[in-house]
């Protein structure tokens, strides 16, 4: 007897939410959606009661704990297997493949200084960490607190893929990571500093000046400050070379 063969399935939660199965796109209610990503969120089982208190925190425990067996059913329903739940805790299947789990394992490992990330150093990941997690989600706190903690952790990631990118004589790319950092926090020093080196690096002195000059308008127009001396004779020192 021959046993069919499950196709690969894909949720994202960057950029947008998406259930994939192959290559076509599934659709799902609302709540079977904040219900697998928060599983993929958490990347661990919870027990009914966790999951049921978080995504239903207004209503009464009788009342999430149906809305928790609703947007369960609905989930199996569209895609059997997808979440695996006992009588105690809920989890997402884990073949699952969640590309936020992707993106801050590569976060992580950019990071890292003694490890070695020329097989990560990619469009992919570039995309990856320009991407905001569930965007137009901003209604639930525990949404929001995952959306807050992946944007710092890819801020820092942006920076240092620049910082490697440069180092790796990866001029273009350098640049690229630096822009989606400042892209993404105006106001961070950090950011302006990685995309003025990355400039400097690639002899584009008048670039590094420019980027300094809109670093400068930032922080003053919106805070009143000015950029850190160091940032400042770091391209003074370079345009007087």
């Amino acid at each position: 007897m021959r046993t069919e063969v499950r196709q690969a399935v894909t949720l994202r939660l960057l950029k947008g939410f998406a259930l994939l199965v192959g290559d076509e796109r599934i659709a799902l209610s609302s709540s079977a959606q904040q219900l697998l990503a928060f599983l993929a969120l958490q990347g661990r089982p919870r027990t009914r009661a966790y999951v049921a208190r978080t995504l239903w925190p207004e209503a009464t425990t009788t009342r999430a704990n149906a809305n928790l067996r609703s947007s369960l059913w609905r989930a199996l329903r569209t895609e059997p297997g997808i979440i695996k739940a006992s009588s105690q805790e809920v989890a997402l299947a884990a073949d699952i493949r969640v590309d936020f789990h992707d993106a801050t394992a590569r976060a992580h490992k950019l990071l890292d200084r003694s490890t070695v990330c020329e097989d990560i150093l990619t469009k992919q990941t570039w995309d990856d960490l320009s991407s905001d997690l569930l965007p137009e989600w901003s209604d639930s706190e525990w949404v929001l607190l995952e959306q807050e903690q992946y944007h710092q952790l890819r801020l820092y990631a942006l920076e240092a893929m620049a910082r490697r990118l440069t180092a790796a004589g990866r001029h273009g790319e350098a640049v690229a990571a630096g822009l989606a950092a400042v892209q993404a926090e105006p106001l961070r020093e950090s950011a302006h500093r990685v995309l003025i080196n990355a400039h400097l690096a690639a002899g584009n002195r008048a670039e590094a000046q420019h980027q300094f000059e809109q670093c400068r308008r930032a922080l003053r127009d919106e805070l009143g400050l000015e950029p850190p001396v160091a940032l400042r004779e770091l391209v003074t020192q370079a345009i007087l070379r």
